[in-house]
């Protein structure tokens, strides 16, 4: 006879954000001031090399888990999950995703502590986590580097230094802090 182990029921309700952007070598230009007609100089590099970053964020608590990825895919966005399941195991994490093809595969296998909710189609702006990679691209405007590697250790930085409290202000919306109660 088999002994089977209780896992132990999940201690709340975590609301997370989930998205990916893609991240290269190509300089992000932006607005610089300059006399009126005059455009802003700046070097620039045409470089296509580029690297996903896949991230969750929870608006609640400004808790996050950033993986970096060579692609877009349902393996990847599988890897993901997991990740995100080990690191918060003791929480139902209910996370929102947009309606990218992989997160729909027939192959993903949702970790027990995971449930998916799917934002409109077409709707970035219904997702928190653009706010981030907004802020994280913003630190990287102008910039120019050798190679993915340098790009990495300087996102990396960017990424240590979002504190819980970034996170939030940039994140928690009135509408999302005021629904959260009333789950929990």
């Amino acid at each position: 006879m088999e002994s089977t182990v209780e896992e132990p029921a999940p201690q709340g309700i975590k609301y997370w954000c989930e998205d990916e952007t893609r991240l290269g070598l190509k300089t992000r230009e932006s607005s610089r001031i300059t006399a009126l007609g005059i455009k802003p100089i700046g070097q620039v590099q045409w470089n296509f090399k580029a690297y996903y970053l896949y991230g969750a964020i929870a608006p609640q608590t400004g808790e996050s888990l950033f993986l970096e990825f060579s692609h877009l895919d349902g393996d990847c966005f599988q890897i993901f999950l997991n990740e995100l399941s080990k690191a918060f195991p003791h929480n139902l994490n209910v996370v929102q995703v947009d309606n990218g093809r992989f997160h729909h595969s027939n192959k993903l296998e949702i970790p027990e502590n995971i449930l998916l909710i799917f934002q409109p189609p077409y709707s970035p702006e219904l997702n928190p986590i653009e706010r981030v990679w907004q802020f994280l691209k913003q630190q990287l405007n102008w910039e120019i580097y050798q190679n993915l590697e340098n790009l990495k250790e300087r996102v990396g930085s960017i990424i240590e230094d979002l504190s819980p409290e970034i996170i939030r202000s940039l994140t928690s919306w009135d509408y999302i802090l005021e629904a959260l109660p009333t789950v929990a």
